[in-house]
């Protein structure tokens, strides 16, 4: 058997995730030589590096014209190091743009590429869908309806199910009394949490809507407001944005805070489907720039922008985009489902429905570590 992996991954959570397959890689066999690009993460887990991610950051059109020298090096480099390693097996963890350009040399080259993480192609790119199919020998993927677009194809690939679940199954949550005593909080109040995301600019576009909506909420339910802050974002920035004072802004404790909140107004992103797995009811919400959202218009071809919405394949969450994210509107929707028991329990169940589709029982870096490991015995 050949026991020697490059594993490339270009984002942070792609060093997360390669993280933790690596370590169930060197659990099955402690001795594979894993080689590649990876973060502070996967260097920890045992990767050896050829580069670090955070020489990869191209963030735009322009950014990527101009490192366009710097990333041909970085092919280079890698086509080197498997020629003279003798490498046979490669795995791609999302990054597209770069992971399916490399992905060609080293299929010319014998290599199997396997891909963990699938590119986004069911929202925008299906044109890459024939690409994958000629370069790609096994898909790895996180959502079921992936592997049904992939297997429509006739290409490899297996669900492992979605890490977000075991993570949030084993997670140690804080009770609402601790909450309480933690931040100063009104033990006798409910909880109206709001996630506005984690980047600077789209919280300016839409904070002030989110928090007039949310104490409206909580004048009509009796609630408390807290927004759940990302560890980039400071209070400061957030509360430059309201023209409300009477809110808590707490960093760190996010899902003890959705576990014990009665509802939550959530922005589109993977918190969507945090928010399901834990299962407190809540509206999505979404607003960038027009210019931005004119092109994602353009490029997208679903009907829902919601991961969690994707994921069930039907709208079961409130999703406002754009021009309906004002206060009225985000009252008026999260009135509609706090005054309905009927119309609540449904949507719990929805839910409740999502984490068991995400759900294959077991750790999904485990299952992808022993699929990958079984590829190897074909050498």
């Amino acid at each position: 058997m050949n026991k020697k992996i490059m594993i490339i991954a270009g984002e942070a959570s792609g060093d997360l995730h390669g993280s933790s397959l690596i370590d169930e890689l060197l659990k099955i066999d402690p001795a594979l030589e894993i080689s590649g690009i990876g973060g502070d993460r996967m260097i920890k887990s045992g990767l050896k590096k050829l580069h670090h991610i955070s020489e990869m950051s191209f963030l735009g059109f322009f950014e990527i014209i101009k490192h366009l020298p710097f990333i041909k090096k970085v092919k280079n480099d890698l086509i080197t190091h498997v020629k003279n390693e003798n490498i046979k097996t490669v795995v791609l963890i999302d990054y597209p743009g770069f992971n399916l350009s490399i992905a060609k040399s080293f299929n010319q080259l014998g290599i199997k590429n396997i891909y963990y993480i699938s590119p986004q192609i069911w929202a925008w790119g299906k044109g890459r869908i024939s690409k994958i199919k000629n370069l790609i020998s096994r898909m790895i993927v996180f959502f079921p309806f992936e592997k049904v677009m992939y297997d429509e194809n006739q290409i490899h690939s297996d669900f492992v199910g979605h890490p977000l679940v075991s993570k949030i199954d084993n997670y140690n949550f804080l009770t609402k009394d601790e909450l309480v005593k933690k931040y100063n909080l009104e033990n006798q109040k409910e909880f109206l949490v709001i996630l506005p995301g984690s980047r600077k600019q789209e919280i300016s576009e839409f904070f002030n809507d989110l928090i007039l909506g949310a104490e409206k909420i909580a004048d009509e339910f009796n609630f408390q407001i807290v927004v759940a802050c990302a560890d980039n974002i400071e209070e400061n920035y957030i509360r430059n944005f309201s023209t409300v004072k009477n809110f808590k802004v707490i960093k760190n404790d996010t899902y003890s805070l959705l576990k014990n909140s009665a509802f939550a107004i959530v922005k589109s992103g993977t918190s969507t489907l945090e928010t399901a797995i834990i299962g407190t009811p809540f509206i999505v919400v979404y607003k960038t720039n027009f210019l931005t959202y004119l092109i994602g218009k353009a490029l997208i071809k679903i009907k829902n922008i919601a991961l969690v919405n994707i994921v069930a394949e039907k709208t079961i969450v409130k999703e406002l985009i754009q021009n309906d994210v004002n206060p009225e509107n985000i009252f008026n929707s999260i009135k509609i489902i706090l005054n309905d028991k009927e119309i609540l329990n449904k949507l719990k169940n929805d839910l409740s429905e999502i984490k068991r589709k995400l759900n294959t029982q077991g750790n999904p870096s485990k299952k992808a570590a022993e699929i990958i490991y079984s590829e190897l015995n074909a050498f």
